[in-house]
Parts: C-alpha cells; sequence; structure tokens
C-alpha cells in the first residue's frame, strides 16, 4: 500500500512538472543585448560566449573521468592467479 501510494505521488508531481514548464531565456537581458549589438557590428562575442559554455558543460565530465581513471588505476588486479584446470570440459 505504502509503495503505490509513494509511485502515485511520484507521478503525479513529475506529471505536474512536466506539464507546468514554461519558456525561458537563459541569459540576462544585458548580456544577450551585449552579444547581439557585438554580432551586428562584425565581432565575435557570441563565438566567444559559446566556447564558455562548451566549457562549462564539458569540465565536469572531464573531473568524473580523471577520477574514474585513478580509481581503475588504483583498484584493478594485477598478476592474479585464475587457478583453472589444464584438460579440456566435455560438455555431452
Amino acid at each position: 500500500m505504502k509503495t503505490s501510494l509513494k509511485t502515485a505521488l511520484f507521478l503525479i508531481v513529475f506529471g505536474l512538472m512536466v506539464v507546468s514548464t514554461i519558456p525561458v531565456k537563459a541569459q540576462c537581458a544585458q548580456c544577450a543585448a551585449t552579444v547581439e549589438t557585438n554580432t551586428k557590428n562584425g565581432g565575435n562575442a557570441a563565438r566567444g560566449l559559446n566556447k564558455g559554455i562548451i566549457f562549462l558543460l564539458g569540465a565536469p565530465y572531464l573531473a568524473v573521468a580523471a577520477v574514474g581513471l585513478i580509481w581503475y588505476k588504483k583498484y584493478r588486479r594485477k598478476n592474479v592467479d585464475m587457478n583453472m584446470r589444464d584438460e579440456k570440459l566435455h560438455l555431452n
């Protein structure tokens, strides 16, 4: 009973979050106006802003990859003896 109640409550809350979305602008008005003006005048501020966004997007993935690599290098097994028999298995 408790599990189905929790599941129903979760689905209701999730459904309300999905239905009640509204479009928003991700930049402040001043940044958007500066980049728009700069682009119209032939500048490349938009390119720099896009590169900064890509950098900020990629940094957490690189950090997780570095931690994963360190963890893999530290905890992998070396020179493990498998103790397998030399004779072939007959499966029929």
